[in-house]
């Protein structure tokens, strides 16, 4: 069995297993992971899921997980954004979700050192990457889904195209350990890292939801400097002191997921104090049963959306554990450690943040 992390204090071991096995509840025969009982599934939080089972040594479970993504993967590489235990939800195809099983592949194969599993996957990265890449703007933005008709979205999202260049940069590290040289890939990072940096107008104004905050810095993106300069200029619009992550700045809805990823980005920077206290706050959304949470509008302290446990909240809460505590083999992966460095061939150097002006909280909470 692998060693589980825990943060001394915060979690243990044993409640990192514990919050890992509320996962495994959730997994359907046939491998699909669902976001709470009965609800649906989507690709990309399937992944994160699968990645937390890994973290505590649940490999028979993440294997299934894997397994059901390829056999649901579409002729053209792509999957549906929803599914359900009876067929599909959401037929709509989210580009950032079809790219991050390769953050997954990566993930397990610094975790296990299986190059067999990796290779087993890899058909699949390569059909998902591809297909997210046919929608790479000119600008170097990458076009955010096609509708459920088919429709091509022409606008980007700056969280689904920085998700994405993560996953790029794992999709990169894993040809490079199978003997693949895909340099299509280093270019279209390099492109893609540029418009992070460098052009807020190529992405949809999303300023309000924290995912836009913290996921340049969280990608990789943006480090540094530049990173802590953004981290710093919307602190005070994110962070419920005590409490966590707004969801949105406009209310003092505070979920664990988002909180969870937040510490990851602050990790990633080395403000461990600061990655350190919101993830104790994160905790106070923990059940007796290991499970999270998704959210928590305050001051009423009423769950939002009401009584909802999710996978993914409780699959972010375990890869923070990891990361802080630098137990796994993988627990550098959102560090950065072992994927190349973006390939920007422009000027100026990336190290200037996009500083979104945000709004202030206070209006209505949701629900």
């Amino acid at each position: 069995m692998r060693t589980l992390p825990a943060v001394a204090g915060v979690m243990s071991a044993g409640d990192v297993l514990e919050t890992a096995r509320s996962i495994a509840c959730l997994q359907r025969p046939d491998g699909m992971i669902e976001w709470f009982p009965g609800g649906h599934c989507d690709p990309w939080n399937h992944v994160e899921s699968a990645m937390a089972l890994t973290v505590a040594g649940m490999d028979a479970e993440a294997d299934r997980a894997y397994r059901w993504l390829v056999d649901a993967q579409l002729p053209d590489g792509s999957w549906f954004n929803y599914y359900l235990a009876t067929g599909v939800k959401d037929a709509r195809l989210d580009t950032n979700v079809c790219a991050y099983l390769a953050t997954g592949a990566w993930h397990r194969y610094l975790s296990t050192g299986e190059v067999d599993g990796l290779a087993q996957l890899w058909p699949a990265i390569e059909s998902g990457i591809d297909f997210v890449l046919r929608w790479q703007r000119p600008d170097g933005a990458i076009r955010w889904s096609l509708d459920a008709s088919g429709v091509l979205e022409e606008y980007a999202l700056l969280t689904g195209s920085s998700s994405i260049y993560h996953s790029l940069r794992c999709a990169i590290a894993c040809a490079e350990r199978l003997g693949h040289e895909r340099p299509d890939w280093e270019l279209a990072a390099g492109r893609l890292a540029h418009a992070l940096t460098h052009s807020p107008a190529a992405f949809a104004p999303k300023v309000e939801f924290a995912m836009d905050w913290y996921y340049p810095v969280l990608s990789g993106a943006l480090t540094g400097p530049g990173g802590e300069r953004r981290i710093e200029a919307c602190w005070d619009a994110f962070v419920l002191e005590g409490r966590g992550v707004r969801c949105v700045s406009t209310g003092d809805w505070v979920t664990a997921a988002e909180t969870a990823e937040c510490v990851l980005a602050l990790d990633l920077l080395g403000l461990d104090e600061d990655a350190l206290r919101l993830f104790t706050w994160a905790q106070s959304l923990r059940n007796d049963d290991g499970s999270y949470w998704t959210g928590m509008v305050f001051p009423e302290q009423v769950t939002y959306p009401p009584l909802e446990r999710s996978s993914y909240t409780a699959a972010a809460v375990v890869l923070a554990c990891d990361a802080l505590s630098r137990t796994t083999a993988a627990s550098g992966l959102f560090r950065g450690e072992g994927l190349p460095s973006n390939l920007d061939l422009t000027e100026p150097a990336p190290d200037a943040p996009i500083e979104p002006e945000v709004s202030a909280p206070g209006s209505p909470a949701p629900g």
